[in-house]
């Protein structure tokens, strides 16, 4: 079993910066891929970032791409999300989730809880 606790967030003006936090634990924590999800009001879950256990893979969405930046941390249980030219549409409930493979499909094992980000002037 694998928990995912997420941190940051908030609301911010277009261009201007987030970094979003996902901690993982559990015993059978190892060799897994992460990855950041956001679903808009209306919309499906897309998928935003994703990075392999051993962080040589790392995928973007093609609308955050040059703009976001996703890296592990230390001990691979920490995944980050730092955002930057933050802009409206990008507002959205941000998700991090593991699984085995890295995909861009929405079938990933575990999520987190889910961390609001807001773009507005």
């Amino acid at each position: 079993q694998v928990q995912l606790e997420q941190s940051g967030g908030g609301l911010v003006q277009p261009g201007g910066s987030l970094r979003l936090s996902c901690a993982a634990s559990g015993r059978s924590f190892s060799n897994v891929a992460m990855a950041w999800f956001r679903q808009a009001p209306g919309k499906e879950r897309e998928f935003v970032a994703g990075i392999s256990w051993s962080g040589a893979i790392i995928d973007y969405a093609d609308s955050v791409r040059g703009r976001f930046t996703i890296s592990r941390g230390h001990g691979k249980k920490t995944v980050y999300l730092q955002m930057n030219s933050l802009k409206p549409e990008d507002t959205a409930v941000y998700y991090c989730a593991v699984d085995q493979t890295l995909s861009r499909r929405a079938g990933y094992d575990y999520w987190g809880q889910g961390t609001q980000v807001t773009v507005s002037s």
